[in-house]
Formats: C-alpha cells, structure tokens, sequence
C-alpha cells in the first residue's frame, strides 16, 4: 500500500517521522508531503494566497501517480482539507482517506462550497480608534 501524509497547519512533513518508518517496516510506500511554507517548502507564507496555493504540492503529487495507482490519503489537523480536495479533483487515485483528528467537509459542504463561501467572507479583525 501507499501512504501519503500530509501534515496539519504549523507542522511540516517531519511530523510523520515515526509514523512513515513504522509504515515502512511494515513494508508499505510512503511519501509525507509539506505543504506550502510547511517544513522544508521554499515559498514563504506571503506567497500563498489561497488554501489552493497552500496544497498545490500534494494536488501535483496526485497528478504525477500513475493511472492505475491508487493511495491511502492521511491528514492531521488543517490536512483534513488538503485530502478532502484531493478526494475531489482525483477520485479514482484514492482507495482511502483517514482523518486523523481533521478537519473534515462533508458531502454537502465540499471543499469547492467552502471555498467560495469563505472566499466571501472578510475574516481580517476590525479595529475601531476612537479619541
């Protein structure tokens, strides 16, 4: 089996250390990605300006698989979206996602939903000065 972790928000692919040399003992293919300005990632965080810039390495990742290959897809924390696109845009890339502690879209409110809805949304503080 393949495995292919990727990591929750303030971690990098070196949070599965442990976890990728047990899988690999175990026999099993393993790739732990970082995310953009994650781990070892060169862009910084003032190059990404949205959530698809954040995860465009595991989504080009998937691309690279060969047709036939099928992964078992893990995120931790902030993961849980970066897989949950990945499930959308390559379907039949993905025998099985695992959620560890992640966020989680549901059938309803997929990744694209979310995406413009928050999209929408101003979610910078509003300060208010007053003398």
């Amino acid at each position: 089996m393949h495995f292919v972790l990727v990591h929750g928000a303030c971690h990098g692919a070196w949070c599965w250390y442990k976890v990728a040399i047990l899988l690999n003992i175990a026999g099993h293919r393993v790739t732990a990605l970082d995310m953009a300005a994650s781990g070892t990632h060169p862009s910084q965080l003032h190059d990404i300006p949205s959530m698809s810039d954040y995860f465009k390495s595991l989504m080009e990742f998937m691309a690279s698989l060969p047709p036939e290959e099928r992964v078992i897809l893990v995120g931790h924390s902030m993961g849980g979206y970066c897989i949950f696109a990945a499930m959308e845009s390559f379907p039949h890339k993905v025998s099985v996602a695992v959620f560890y502690t992640a966020f989680m879209p549901s059938p309803d409110l997929t990744f694209t939903t979310l995406s413009a809805e928050t999209a929408e949304v101003d979610l910078a503080p509003k300060t208010t000065i007053t003398t």
